[in-house]
């Protein structure tokens, strides 16, 4: 779908690449240029023969050029570049672009519709931007953090940066927007993407709710505080999700197992007090993960085990997709859209690895 369009691609660690991994899998053409010393991810964390696990997972697909941005040759290097692409992709502080000559109001004069975005934690200006912050400082600050707490009220964190891959989603939603305005247009457009603004923007039912009522949990029956919309321990100590809102999901539930007088209870409270509760947890604790696994595949009821993340490559809903898969280079990679056949997969470019190639067609 996006065959013929070139991305120069400045951004590194998680966020930029996951997006452009996606744009790559749609098709686009991913010229990541690196410093001497590469995208910081290559050298981050856990590694595999030496190459942070982080990149390998998320540069696939992609060629990668190395460029020293400090020289006045390396710029000139990616304006010829830019030149010749659609899309300018950057995710260093704000202000760094511009002091090196590759702001938005540069670029243009190269490039007069090329569509712009750059990627931050609190946007290019205001209060905040000029700080460093990670994932778990966005989620905090947005009050997505505070939707994730334990029975004692204390946050959780989380051991998913999900702050990072929601703001690489906003970024390919400008950035495709922008190539559609083009398209309409004929006009370049400039996006900045804070990633402390893409999570507040999931709060827009926790913000309406929390005006009207005072309650900052969101939807009352999606909080985990009715019995048909719970999580339930099993025997072995594993866990399921029940979310069976409808009434028909819910009475297929209770019939299944004798209790239709529990159909009364659709919306009751998850509490100590509730009896029909009382007997969910115990019914729960009767089956074991795998038996309660099997019952939600033959009884339509809005059911799923809670997996684990070694559990999903041999879990048959992923294997029938094959999401995750064995690369040809010898680690495990994950499809960024299980419906497209990806007719040839290369691997994460080493450092630079596609300079000449670059520059000879730019």
């Amino acid at each position: 779908m996006l065959t013929g369009v070139k991305i120069i691609d400045f951004t590194n660690y998680l966020p930029g690449p996951f997006a452009t991994l996606r744009l790559a899998e749609l098709g686009a053409l991913i010229i990541k240029v690196e410093p001497p010393e590469g995208d910081p991810a290559r050298n981050t964390g856990f590694s595999k023969q030496g190459t942070g696990l982080v990149f390998l997972a998320n540069n696939r697909q992609k060629k990668s050029i190395t460029v020293n941005l400090k020289e006045r040759e390396g710029i000139e290097t990616v304006l010829k570049l830019i030149a010749n692409a659609d899309v300018v992709f950057e995710s260093f502080r704000p202000g760094v672009m511009e002091k090196l000559g590759l702001g938005y109001d540069e670029v243009r004069k190269v490039k007069a519709d090329i569509v712009y975005c750059s990627i931050s934690g609190y946007g290019q200006s205001g209060l905040l931007s000029k700080l460093g912050n990670h994932d778990l400082n966005y989620m905090a600050l947005s009050g997505v953090l505070a939707q994730f707490k334990d029975k004692t009220g204390r946050p959780v964190q989380p051991t998913i940066t999900v702050a990072d891959y929601l703001g690489g989603f906003a970024a390919n939603e400008r950035i495709l927007a922008g190539l559609v305005s083009r398209f309409l247009t004929g006009k370049g457009s400039y996006h900045s993407v804070s990633i402390t603004d893409t999570l507040v923007s999931l709060l827009g039912n926790h913000v309406m709710v929390e005006k009207e009522t005072g309650g900052g949990t969101g939807i009352s029956v999606l909080n985990g505080s009715i019995v048909s919309y719970a999580l339930y321990e099993t025997a072995d100590g594993r866990y399921m999700s029940l979310a069976a809102l409808e009434p028909k999901f819910w009475e297929n539930f209770c019939k299944a197992h004798g209790h239709v007088e529990w159909t009364r209870a659709h919306f009751s409270k998850t509490d100590g007090t509730n009896p029909v509760f009382q007997e969910l947890i115990a019914l729960f604790k009767r089956k074991t993960f795998y038996e309660w696994i099997e019952f939600s595949q033959k009884i339509d009821c809005c059911m799923a085990p809670v997996l684990e993340v070694g559990e999903l490559g041999n879990n048959s809903y992923f294997k029938e997709k094959e999401l995750i898969f064995a690369s040809s280079w010898g680690d495990y990679q994950v499809k960024m859209h299980s419906d497209l056949e990806q007719l040839s997969i290369a691997p994460p470019p080493k450092n630079g690895e596609h300079k000449d190639e670059i520059l000879n067609n730019s």
